[in-house]
């Protein structure tokens, strides 16, 4: 009994310090300009304000286009990346050599290198290409960023479900395309929908080549749009504006987990295969 309790405050703890950023973020944003630049600190606003929120909307563009730079972008990507993967997973998956070992090995690796290493190249293809201020320029990289995590993740999923389903469906009529995405796929959304989500975030929250590719203002997306927030001159930093428009940028992610957190926990714990 005693453990346990021990264990319940430890989680406590930890969550309350995982919140804090995130909590601080949502104070600030509340405060007014006097409370935010106040020495000593105050920590609870002393009188509550809308005035950050309302500045993001009466910018030009309004806030409200950078999230919905963001969304497509982050959308298309994922949706690419998840048809993409899909099929690359249960091929892998299926074939139980030494070659699919070697795969897997490849695609760990890959996981670990620095994206950040690949600018130079990523930039000299979309100037030969001439993509720049085009959506392509970013979709198509985070789409291929995101493969690796989306394909080992469907792989081990795809190992779970029984061979005696498809058996089964071949006996049916059922071709390979059919077998794959009428059949086991639908099995595989709990997987699904953990793989899209990470690959969503990594989407949404990716700075260094959305900063590269996009310079025209109206095309942005959120995180570019967030540094970019100043004030009237180089020593005026509206750490209001910032914070409101951090609390707002976090908000869609929030929503999306908190919509698909069982999904979530049953991919990530491999889920099981329901009769």
């Amino acid at each position: 009994m005693k453990s346990r309790i021990l264990w319940a405050i430890a989680a406590l703890a930890l969550s309350l310090f995982s919140l804090a950023p995130i909590l601080w973020q949502l104070l600030t944003s509340i405060k007014i300009n006097a409370d935010i630049a106040a020495i000593p600190t105050v920590y609870w606003p002393r009188q509550w304000t809308a005035e950050h929120y309302q500045a993001l909307w009466q910018q030009t563009p309004a806030f409200g286009r950078y999230l919905l730079n963001s969304a497509v972008v982050s959308a298309v990507a994922t949706l690419a990346a998840l048809l993409i993967g899909t099929p690359c997973a249960y091929a892998i998956a299926r074939r139980r050599d030494r070659s699919s070992q070697l795969l897997v090995g490849v695609l760990l690796l890959v996981t670990l290198f620095p994206y950040v290493l690949l600018f130079q190249g990523l930039l000299e293809v979309v100037r030969w290409l001439q993509w720049g201020n085009n959506y392509v320029a970013l979709v198509v990289p985070y789409t291929a960023l995101n493969l690796p995590l989306v394909i080992l993740l469907l792989r081990s999923f795809f190992e779970q479900l029984p061979p005696e389903l498809e058996e089964a469906a071949q006996l049916d009529g059922f071709s390979l395309g059919q077998r794959l995405w009428l059949i086991l796929v639908p099995l595989t959304a709990p997987a699904l929908a953990t793989a899209g989500i990470l690959a969503f975030i990594f989407s949404w929250n990716e700075y260094v080549l959305a900063l590269s590719f996009i310079s025209q203002q109206a095309l942005k997306t959120v995180p570019i749009a967030v540094a970019e927030i100043g004030g009237i001159s180089i020593f005026d930093v509206p750490y209001g504006d910032i914070a409101a428009a951090t609390v707002v940028a976090t908000l869609p992610l929030i929503g999306l987990v908190l919509v698909a957190q069982r999904r979530i926990l049953e991919g990530l714990t491999a889920g099981a295969v329901k009769g």
